[in-house]
């Protein structure tokens, strides 16, 4: 019986190129299998038949809650009437940052199956935009045909490691030996450059295309920005064979400033695929690790092919060559700005009227763009957006043939494409959430019946505040009066590492809802019960439990930077207390990030030197709300 499920549902994922749908949603249900729900991370299940704008039930709410052992960053997944402990069940696969992977019973909630890889890697290179762990924390890939999952996680050891594991769905064992990630490349000097774990964050969703695994990397706070370099990885599904070829972003023996990184992080968000292209976004460079802008080097070092920072890029799937790249003109100010393209993930939009082929993303600096797949030299349509984007889009269309995208950056829009005369975007509806003192955007998937706009409902989760959990949004996907109508809201979990977003993607399937956040999934559906907002002091306690410094800083402190004076600054604190810094021990191992006087700072220090001033150990960006900062412990 499952091997018939998996045969119709691979040939529904070949034909469509969209979504894993089974081809009669009255009679089988869908199973998730990837990041958004498909490989050009549309985020559209376009096969809801219980759940619709039109008749949405008064009674949806909470059906079961699941504890779990850590933070949970990866999207959920889910395979339906699969044998496993013995019967058969609706599977939602969940995994945390403390390398656990749990088989969960998609209807009632229990723990079917659970394993541990290893022990995650505490607050590496002293980052703290994490949770207190890093373990597995990119979105899986289910193989249905395979009865595999392949997953990454860190371990911790001598050094950190990666390990990539191709995992049995109904036992959770490794089905094949798992394999350390590694890597080398060579750089413009004729000397190698090899993936370092220790210096690498593997975040994007995982992508499988033709029997190949790949993954993303990026950074740790931009720290140690001389040895961490933005990767492109693949293995062979088979057997985790690596690809003889890799994706090195920047291959510059030498830089002004010792600062490389092009890193591939993306919000979580999947690497995409399209038409034989793998496609992703890349994050800033050159100098952002020196103190002021004015130290920063005069020109940029992107050229497009040695280094390719701020852009979008299409790589062939051996990662021999490229396909094309898109950036945008101001890469110096953007790098300046740490106001990263890359911050956000890369959708690719089914072909539209006219034959065109498109995709679309949103920067930090919240501009939509609207590019051509196969021309990816210069946008063909760009928005400008009232707020960042660390998020990423979603996509749906009705039965007027309209394609739309979703895009999340501070508030929900919705945008019609346009294919005539030229491209573009125009806007159609707006949506609004709670607002979060954390960097703005969040995630959004959409569901339908088909084609009928009538039923579509777009789902939110935001990101928390100090004072409210996260919350999930469902609202009518037919705008009236350009407002897009909210169905319903309620606390969705808890995140207390209000340091690191909330990058929460939500999964609708088979009449319910599915939210993973920090030690808890939440199951919603109908004939369901309402959640109560939690008591802000209950949030506050929380915080402060996950708040405990990592070992050897006995001070941290955030606040707004005033004044650098070499290497001294001032920040003044959330009481409004002026705070004296000495970053030069932060500057020595290369943890300090983008220093711009007026924005927020946390510090990880030890005690006051001779001058009085605290000896910072590391210097991280913090989040633009004030109630998004840790506690101060001076």
């Amino acid at each position: 019986m499952n091997k018939v499920f998996s045969s119709l549902l691979l040939a529904v994922i070949l034909s469509t190129g969209l979504s894993p749908l089974a081809a009669d949603a009255q009679t089988t249900p869908i199973a998730v299998t990837t990041y958004h729900y498909n490989s050009a991370r549309t985020g559209w299940n376009s096969e809801e038949t219980i759940l619709s704008a039109k008749t949405f039930p008064s009674t949806f709410g909470v059906l079961q809650s699941v504890a779990l052992d850590e933070q949970v960053d990866a999207q959920p997944l889910l395979v339906p009437a699969l044998q496993i402990a013995g019967g058969a069940h609706d599977v939602l696969y969940v995994v945390t940052q403390n390398n656990s992977v749990y088989a969960i019973d998609a209807n009632t909630g229990a723990i079917l199956l659970q394993r541990n890889f290893g022990a995650p890697v505490p607050t590496p290179l002293g980052c703290g935009n994490n949770g207190p762990n890093v373990g597995i924390t990119s979105t899986p890939v289910i193989d249905l045909v395979k009865g595999q999952m392949f997953l990454i996680a860190y371990i911790n050891g001598t050094t950190p490691s990666y390990q990539l594991h191709a995992i049995s769905l109904t036992t959770l064992a490794d089905s094949l030996a798992p394999v350390t990630v590694a890597a080398s490349q060579t750089l413009t000097d004729g000397t190698t450059f090899r993936f370092n774990a220790t210096y690498q964050r593997q975040r994007p969703g995982l992508l499988e295309l033709n029997g190949i695994i790949y993954a993303g990397f990026g950074s740790f706070c931009d720290f140690s920005a001389s040895q961490s370099r933005g990767w492109v990885l693949g293995w062979k599904s088979a057997t985790l064979a690596p690809l003889v070829h890799a994706e090195l972003n920047d291959t510059q023996a030498t830089s002004p400033t010792s600062f490389f990184l092009s890193s591939v992080w993306m919000s979580g968000y999947g690497l995409a695929a399209a038409r034989g292209h793998i496609l992703f976004s890349t994050g800033n460079s050159d100098c952002n690790f020196y103190v002021s802008p004015e130290n920063c080097p005069s020109s940029t070092t992107y050229d497009g092919v040695t280094n390719i920072q701020e852009s979008v890029i299409s790589v062939q799937p051996t990662l021999a060559a490229r396909f094309g790249v898109f950036t945008p003109s101001n890469v110096y100010q953007m790098d300046i700005d740490d106001a990263d393209l890359g911050a956000a993930g890369l959708m690719i939009i089914p072909t539209q009227a006219n034959s065109w082929n498109l995709a679309t993303i949103v920067s930090k600096d919240g501009r939509l763009w609207l590019l051509d797949q196969d021309n990816l030299s210069s946008a063909l349509n760009m928005q400008q957006l009232s707020d960042g984007c660390w998020c990423g889009p979603s996509y749906f269309h009705g039965s007027d043939g309209i394609g739309r995208v979703v895009s999340s950056a501070g508030s929900l829009q919705t945008w019609k494409i346009e294919t005539s005369p030229a491209p573009a975007l125009v806007a159609e509806g707006t949506g609004t959430v709670q607002q979060s003192g954390q960097d703005p955007g969040f995630f959004t998937v959409v569901s339908s019946h088909l084609a009928n706009l009538s039923s579509a409902i777009i789902w939110a989760v935001a990101r928390p505040s100090q004072s409210a959990p996260l919350t999930l949004y469902a609202f009518a996907a037919v705008p009236t009066n350009g407002t897009l109508k909210q169905l319903y809201s309620s606390p969705a979990g808890q995140w207390p590492n209000l340091g690191g977003n909330a990058n929460i993607v939500p999964v609708v399937a088979n009449g319910k809802v599915y939210v993973a956040a920090y030690k808890g999934l939440m199951i919603f559906g109908p004939n369901g019960h309402a959640v109560s907002q939690p008591a802000a002091a209950a949030v506050a306690a929380t915080t402060m439990e996950l708040a405990a410094l990592p070992p050897g800083v006995t001070q941290r402190v955030t606040g707004t930077l005033l004044a650098i004076n070499g290497m001294s600054l001032t920040l003044r604190t959330r009481s409004r207390q002026l705070v004296m810094m000495d970053i030069s021990p932060a500057m020595q191992t290369e943890q300090v990030a983008s220093l711009k006087v007026g924005r927020p700072f946390t510090a990880m220090a030890t005690d006051s030197g001779p001058a009085g001033a605290l000896q910072a150990v590391s210097i991280a960006r913090a989040k633009p709300g004030v109630g998004a900062w840790p506690p101060d412990q001076l």
